[in-house]
């Protein structure tokens, strides 16, 4: 397994003549609305893109430390083999700034049997003494573990570790040390797979509007999961009417979809894969309610092209990454 390494909506302008008394004659019909939505939303996919620069970094920081595990695990020198990119880098739906880099790294079936036949939580022996190897190759770095993951906090970027076992049956575990230690299935290939089918079933608008959640859910300190974000584009997406429409229907996407999380708030999300059902909490409830009363306040004022309207109600949703006036 190796690494994986996304108009302008131009009003014609008018020429005022000068009628009876030097009046402008009246206009033959109203200005189309949503003037701005397309240069808006256009303008927030580019500032909300990870830039070349960041992307590299980040794959680089990851090779080192598969090359790391490579070596004290298997004897070789890939920077590639045995690692699966997990999280919004393997599903691309990153957006700026980049906060980590997810991995899951395959270790040697020996190793999961050399661990069971110890006692104790084996989960976090097998974490500490993979940390352990790493701190051979990154002895500056103060890297801690985490639950299921190593953490490995670069000064640009972290790099977080899970370390699993591929099974006879194709399927992946991956450690957690909570609750005394266990063994948890991976729903990453899953995961990375449902999103690939309902990305390209609707023209690339399930990635677009992860991103969009995702960058209110930094600007605004809410309190859910970025997977949890994901799997509810999901559901959504099906059943919304703008589901295969271009950036020009956005602003309703956008409604729509914070007023269907409201109604989804102490739910739960069923993961693919397994079918496990993940509850989704009620915390973030408030600030998506908000959000939605924003979004619908700016799309009326994008129907009427009040541009700086709609851009400050955006703004309070998306922050400086979506432009005041478009």
């Amino acid at each position: 397994m190796a690494f994986l390494p996304p108009y302008g909506n131009a009003l014609g302008s008018s020429i005022l003549t000068s009628g009876l008394g030097g009046f402008p004659p009246p206009p033959l019909s109203a200005p189309p609305g949503w003037a701005h939505v397309r240069p808006r939303f256009n303008a927030l996919m580019s500032n909300m893109t990870v830039t070349a620069l960041q992307e590299a970094d980040a794959w680089t920081k990851a090779r080192g430390v598969t090359a790391s595990l490579n070596r004290a695990f298997w004897g070789q020198n890939s920077d590639t083999s045995h690692a699966i990119v997990m999280g919004s880098w393997g599903k691309r739906s990153h957006v700026r700034p980049p906060r980590d880099i997810d991995l899951l790294f395959l270790l040697p079936a020996e190793i999961y049997h050399r661990y069971q036949d110890r006692g104790g939580n084996r989960q976090s022996q097998l974490l500490q003494d993979l940390r352990s190897e790493l701190r051979t190759t990154y002895p500056n770095t103060d890297m801690r573990g985490d639950g299921q993951v190593i953490v490995i906090p670069f000064a640009s970027i972290s790099v977080e570790v899970a370390p699993g076992f591929e099974c006879t049956d194709g399927s992946i575990i991956v450690v957690d040390t909570n609750n005394g230690g266990r063994y948890r299935t991976s729903t990453a290939l899953a995961e990375s797979s449902s999103l690939d089918v309902i990305d390209a079933q609707f023209g690339g608008n399930a990635r677009a509007l992860i991103r969009m959640a995702k960058v209110w859910q930094n600007e605004r300190l809410v309190d859910i999961k970025s997977f949890q974000i994901e799997r509810l584009v999901c559901e959504f997406l099906p059943s919304c009417p703008w589901r295969n429409h271009d950036v020009f229907y956005f602003d309703w996407l956008v409604r729509d979809f914070f007023k269907y999380i409201c109604g989804r708030a102490n739910g739960s999300i069923s993961m693919p894969g397994t079918g496990e059902l993940i509850p989704l909490g009620g915390s973030w409830f408030y600030k998506a309610r908000v959000a939605e009363q924003r979004a619908a306040a700016a799309c009326a004022a994008e129907q009427s092209n009040d541009n700086a309207g709609a851009g400050g109600h955006w703004q309070s949703i998306f922050g400086i990454k979506i432009p005041l006036i478009a």
